[in-house]
């Protein structure tokens, strides 16, 4: 299932327009500010299809009958591009278990051809639990894939969503032709990937913009 949250202006699709803007993107506080913002309005339309159950809450005045959530979820991300926007989703699923997966490309020479390394996992008990993972870019899900995998050697959730701020249309289908089941979240989808494998238009590369420019290896 695909939720496409730019279907309707909001908060969302300003957020997305600053940061794509190259004008807005030389302030890194902002643009990580943005990713985290967009983490917290994530999870609260996520949290929108988890289990809720009534209680009763006793206050300084009385009795008050609330819909509390269930469970708090295992939040996932892959380093390093993904801190700012999980950070957003810790925000509001603040008593949340966490898992973190480093992984990165690694091109051929001509840069035209990429495999993933997953260098490292991170992660808590999963079996029978909700998991939202989280990578702000969606290209073309090759390194989600592989992480997930990963994951699920561990355990499997009875629930996952995908949470991506923008999303290429490869990828989403390469995503759900291996995960037909799961819930992918995207901020935006844009048509095309370049030679390099990024989105276009996109944003260019999160991880460089949030943080700085790395050296590679």
């Amino acid at each position: 299932m695909i939720k496409n949250l730019s279907l309707k202006s909001s908060l969302i699709t300003e957020y997305i327009s600053e940061l794509r803007n190259v004008e807005i993107q030389r302030d890194r506080q902002r643009f990580r500010k943005n990713l985290e913002r967009l983490g917290s309005i994530f999870a609260y339309e996520i949290s929108q299809g988890l289990n809720f159950s009534k209680k009763d809450i006793k206050t300084p005045l009385g009795i008050a009958p609330c819909s509390c959530l269930e469970e708090q979820p295992v939040l996932a991300t892959i380093l390093r591009a993904g801190i700012p926007f999980y950070h957003g989703m810790l925000n509001f699923f603040d008593q949340a278990d966490s898992a973190f997966i480093s992984s990165h490309r690694v091109y051929s020479e001509d840069h035209l051809k990429f495999k993933i390394k997953l260098e490292s996992l991170s992660c808590p008990k999963l079996e029978d639990r909700v998991l939202i993972l989280s990578d702000p870019m969606l290209a073309t899900g090759s390194s989600l894939i592989d992480s997930l995998e990963e994951v699920f050697k561990i355990g499997k959730p009875k629930q996952t969503h995908i949470a991506a701020v923008i999303a290429s249309e490869q990828g989403i289908a390469n995503l759900k032709a291996r995960f037909p089941d799961f819930t992918i979240w995207v901020g935006a989808v844009d048509p095309e990937l370049n030679s390099s494998s990024y989105i276009v238009p996109g944003l260019g590369d999160v991880g460089d913009l949030a943080f700085g420019s790395k050296i590679q290896n």
